[in-house]
């Protein structure tokens, strides 16, 4: 079975149970500074999963875009990704764990065909504050799972949530492919890292709401929220070994052998792997609306690293010339029946991918100079520093295989310990710090953030009229403090300028105008004049939020009900964002009335 057929055969099954299909978000999520990316399915509905109205009604479906780079480092083995499609299902305040579980277990046995003994499930075990989930293991009994095929794990393993301090949240039973084999040697479980089951499905059951002083409460509204992998089971389903011998990559990694020579073999399949899978990231980021290139920092970051990483794997295949425009092409037509934006921005892709490739060559020619001078200093025989080790990997994308070649050339040893703590203290910063984003954006309904996405409204309608209508949203983050705004302009705003869009912005808030929202189709908003985001598939219904005569957007909320809750709207910062991208941010001051 081929990508497109499985993705059919998912959203088929669950509109035959009442889902309403929706489209795929952008990667890069709109005013939620909790995550760089689209990492679930679960993101871009989040107002919905806290208890707004979703326009679709209460039982949804999709294939969402997803981006994750806390597994980055397990890349290269049959079934982490990078760039994933994920599979999803929920329900809004309607069905529970005993639907849940059954339509999950019905789609794995009766449509992908696995037989019952190769499934494993984990189930919450409970602790002193939330009881053992008893319900899903007496589900699971029903549909006919026999007691050794369901393990009981703790929050560590089968818990979600809540995304920030508090919120939403609940226990979760995760479904695994058993694939025969004890890898370990040993009677494991599923949380066994050894590769005898791999993850499926994991089913989310909303039902808690944790407190500031860390208890937990029950929610009025219980959600079910589910994500499967597409690359993994189209895998099972094809009763292949891996992901990467599906449609989705055997052409990537047939044009790799192409362009390189060299065939994939077991000598350098995690080459062969990192490189196809890193690169349909790549494309796919650089593909988004939102126009994301490299940088040094947020989204743009996460971009350079993964294209840097697949330069220096290709050079270490013996290819001095850029090939990366090549894959993203193969990439490209794979995907882009799908999501066409892929081939709405491919000139972007490339041209991204052709000025980092000649950046990159620059900063491993100022690498070379600094490592030969580095151990040029030390004689044969002593060892270099692993601090010095890793600053070369981390300043100038240096492997630490590449840096050994050069010193081994020279009788000098590395410091692999104190190379290995550097690396493990900066994932471990990463990794707090991404963390740490889980503070704010439409994870906080708080009412400050309802009243900067309406400012936001205001701002995106101020900007095209006194830039020209040519301007575009281009992202956008809210926290509880300010409000952030990426538009399309090639130029810095004038202080002039920006006095004229602050005027456009209070004087809307000093009219006291309500904020209206209307339901209607694609269609019918397009016809009506709103801006936003449009998706390719026409009919689904939307949310339009209107401030009579200033705003008229596509948006999904949360939103002040009238201007005048706005207080003063202040810039305090204009600057560049990207290549045509400029960037705004401006807060509120709720203790301030205006008079026009």
């Amino acid at each position: 079975m081929r990508a497109e057929e499985m993705r059919h055969m998912y959203i088929k099954f669950f509109e035959e149970r009442g889902h309403k299909e929706i489209a795929s978000a952008s990667l890069i999520p709109d005013d939620d500074p909790s995550v760089l990316f689209t990492t679930a399915g679960m993101h871009p509905l989040v107002p919905y999963l806290l208890g707004e109205r979703h326009p679709m009604g209460k039982r949804l479906v999709n294939v969402q875009k997803c981006i994750r780079t806390d597994d980055i480092d397990e890349v290269g083995d049959g079934f982490h990704h990078t760039f994933f499609e994920m599979l999803g299902n929920w329900s809004l305040d309607d069905y529970f764990k005993e639907e849940s579980i059954q339509m999950s277990f019905d789609f794995l046995t009766k449509v992908v065909g696995i037989p019952i003994y190769k499934l494993a499930v984990t189930v919450f075990e409970g602790n002193g504050q939330i009881p053992k989930d008893e319900e899903a293991y007496e589900c699971w009994k029903q549909v006919g799972l026999s007691n050794n095929q369901i393990y009981f794990y703790d929050m560590k393993e089968n818990w979600w949530g809540p995304a920030g301090e508090t919120g939403p949240c609940g226990p979760d039973t995760e479904i695994f492919f058993d694939m025969g084999t004890n890898f370990c040697g040993s009677d494991c479980g599923p949380a066994c890292k050894c590769g005898k089951f791999v993850e499926i499905w994991n089913n989310v059951f909303m039902q808690y709401n944790k407190l500031p002083d860390g208890s937990f409460a029950l929610l009025d509204q219980k959600n079910v929220d589910t994500g499967m992998s597409l690359e993994r089971i189209l895998a099972i389903y094809n009763r292949m070994e891996n992901n990467y011998e599906t449609d989705l990559f055997m052409p990537i990694i047939e044009k790799i052998e192409s362009l390189t020579g060299l065939a994939c073999s077991k000598a350098n399949i995690r080459e062969f792997r990192i490189i196809s899978d890193h690169m349909r990231a790549v494309v796919f980021i650089l593909g988004d609306n939102k126009n994301v290139s490299p940088s040094y920092t947020g989204q743009g970051y996460i971009l350079r690293r993964l294209i840097r990483r697949v330069i220096r794997l290709v050079k270490k295949m013996g290819v001095s010339e850029n090939i990366l425009p090549i894959i993203a092409e193969v990439i490209i037509s794979l995907y882009a029946p799908v999501y066409t934006e892929l081939s709405d921005n491919q000139d972007f892709i490339y041209k991204q991918l052709e000025k980092e490739f000649a950046l990159f060559n620059k900063t491993l020619d100022s690498g070379l100079r600094v490592a030969e001078k580095t151990l040029s200093a030390l004689k044969s025989g002593e060892c270099l520093d692993g601090g010095i080790a890793f600053k070369l990997f981390d300043t100038y994308g240096f492997p630490l295989e590449f840096t050994q070649e050069l010193a081994k050339e020279k009788g000098i040893s590395i410091d692999i310990e104190g190379y290995q703590k550097h690396l493990s203290d900066h994932q471990e910063r990463s990794r707090s710090g991404a963390q740490g984003l889980f503070k704010g954006g439409l994870l906080d309904q708080s009412g400050q953030t309802a009243r900067l996405h309406t400012a936001t409204h205001l701002l995106n309608d101020a900007l095209r009229k006194v830039l020209g209508e040519s301007v575009a949203q281009r992202g956008s983050n809210i926290n509880a403090e300010r409000l952030r705004f990426d538009f399309s302009f090639e130029r810095k705003m004038t202080k002039e300028e920006l006095n004229a869009v602050s005027e456009i912005v209070n004087e809307a808030i000093s009219k006291s105008i309500s904020v209206d929202c209307v339901e209607m189709t694609t269609e019918e908003a397009i016809a009506s004049g709103a801006t936003g985001v449009f998706e390719k598939k026409y009919g689904e219904i939307v949310k339009v939020y209107t401030v009579d005569g200033y705003s008229r957007e596509i948006c999904g909320g949360p939103h002040a009900q009238n201007t005048k809750e706005l207080g003063l709207f202040k810039i305090i910062k204009e600057e560049s964002s990207a290549s045509g991208v400029r960037r705004i941010k401006a807060v509120l001051d709720t203790n301030l009335s205006i008079d026009f």
